[in-house]
């Protein structure tokens, strides 16, 4: 701090106050008393207040919110993968304990939509469905005309087997075998009894079986002709 007295009152020069003392002598000069305290030239500012201080406290306050934010994320984020992974075991088990599904190789013995216009000709014999009435059947022909069944007919598709793609050609006896058994579990209706029916198979040989058919088919047929005018299946 500068401080600059008055000069006048600090030396005491002035005439006014020098005095004479009897041996002539001039006497020691004594100041006056100044007048008011020296002065500085500017007014003395106390120093500003800063807020330096709450800021320091604040930041401590706002790391800690971070840090809790941070750590709040981390728990939400691990509780998040936990259930998934929990989601994913359990759908795991529950697939693993599931015993499996059985590869559909036999038909329904439901017959199948009737076909949209009926009598239909010249229907290849891989395309026959179950349920389907056929009028002049021929066991051994490639293709059948196909009629309703309320109409006089002379067989019907009663039961399917089809043969896994995967499979290799089982022989003459397993598929005679195989067409009796389907024979056997067709169910059909009481109307049988108006009727002297017989039951016939057709199997694939060895040269269709390579070329894709995998079918073993059931049909009931009257001995005498076009004479079934029903559904012999429910």
């Amino acid at each position: 701090m500068n401080l600059h007295v008055n000069d006048e009152n600090a030396t005491g020069t002035s005439a006014m106050n020098r005095t004479t003392s009897a041996d002539g002598s001039t006497p020691p000069v004594v100041p006056p008393p100044p007048a008011r305290p020296p002065t500085s030239s500017l007014p003395i500012q106390p120093p500003a207040a800063t807020h330096k201080p709450a800021q320091d406290a604040a930041e401590p306050n706002q790391t800690l919110s971070k840090v809790g934010f941070v750590v709040g994320g981390l728990v939400v984020l691990g509780l998040l993968i936990w259930w998934l992974a929990s989601l994913i075991a359990g759908v795991n088990e529950q697939a693993a304990n599931q015993p499996p599904a059985p590869v559909a190789t036999e038909t329904s013995q439901s017959p199948q939509p009737t076909r949209s216009q009926l009598p239909q000709d010249g229907v290849s014999a891989l395309d026959y469905q179950l349920g389907d009435c056929f009028e002049n059947f021929d066991p051994e022909a490639t293709e059948s005309r196909v009629v309703a069944c309320t109409s006089g007919h002379s067989a019907q598709l009663v039961a399917l087997y089809r043969y896994p793609e995967s499979d290799s050609y089982p022989g003459i006896a397993a598929l005679r075998q195989k067409g009796r058994e389907i024979c056997q579990d067709a169910g059909l209706t009481d109307a049988v009894a108006n009727y002297v029916l017989m039951q016939r198979n057709a199997y694939p040989s060895d040269t269709s079986w390579e070329k894709g058919d995998r079918r073993v088919d059931c049909y009931v047929t009257a001995d005498k002709g076009n004479i079934i005018m029903e559904s012999l299946i429910p």
